[in-house]
């Protein structure tokens, strides 16, 4: 597990075994079995989640409905509004498969990033290329019909096609599980022409 870590890291900074050590010293990876709740609405945490394996989502309940809005699968980091707000948790966080995390909370990193600061950097890195990403993501979807929506996803994140269950996907998109079903059937039928 800690080499999946070590060789993720590696990409943005070089570490040296004592740092590596620490690492591992923080006892911070976790298995977690599918349909595990890491996170409650109204739940205060400090933890933030990095997946090594498999698929972990974020979703509001509203009127008993769940909407997601977002998939985090392997290489992907968390960081739940709430730890920065300090303020409960307004979604949930969920386990679709069974996953390797790694969960590290505000006081491991201050104290790790004093001690190394180019942990600090990378983070920032890290944090700059999320932001980013989110952004474009966003616009993306504000600025995208359903279809588009779908065929962004099958050209960005076609895995998840076949890891999440369709209801999620569809709520994921914006749409309805049934939309989602005349969505891919439309896209088939121009495929055969």
């Amino acid at each position: 597990m800690e080499d999946v870590l070590f060789d993720f890291m590696s990409k943005y900074i070089s570490l040296t075994e004592e740092e590596k050590n620490v690492i591992i010293s923080l006892d911070i990876f976790r298995s977690v079995k599918k349909g595990t709740i890491l996170l409650k609405e109204g739940q205060k945490t400090k933890d933030s989640y990095f997946v090594l394996k498999g698929c972990i989502r974020t979703y509001y309940v509203i009127d008993s409905e769940e909407k997601t809005t977002g998939f985090y699968t392997e290489m992907e980091a968390l960081t739940p509004p709430c730890v920065v707000s300090k303020t409960p948790s307004e979604y949930y966080i969920s386990c679709i498969e069974d996953s390797i995390i790694t969960v590290s909370n505000s006081d491991m990193e201050t104290e790790i990033n004093s001690k190394f600061p180019k942990f600090d950097i990378m983070c920032k890195i890290l944090t700059e290329e999320l932001l980013a990403k989110q952004r474009i993501d966003f616009d993306e979807f504000k600025t995208s019909s359903p279809e588009q929506r779908y065929l962004n996803l099958l050209e960005k994140r076609p895995d998840l096609i076949q890891r999440v269950p369709q209801y999620q996907l569809a709520s994921y998109l914006g749409i309805k599980p049934e939309s989602l079903s005349r969505v891919r059937a439309r896209i088939a039928d121009k495929n055969k022409g």
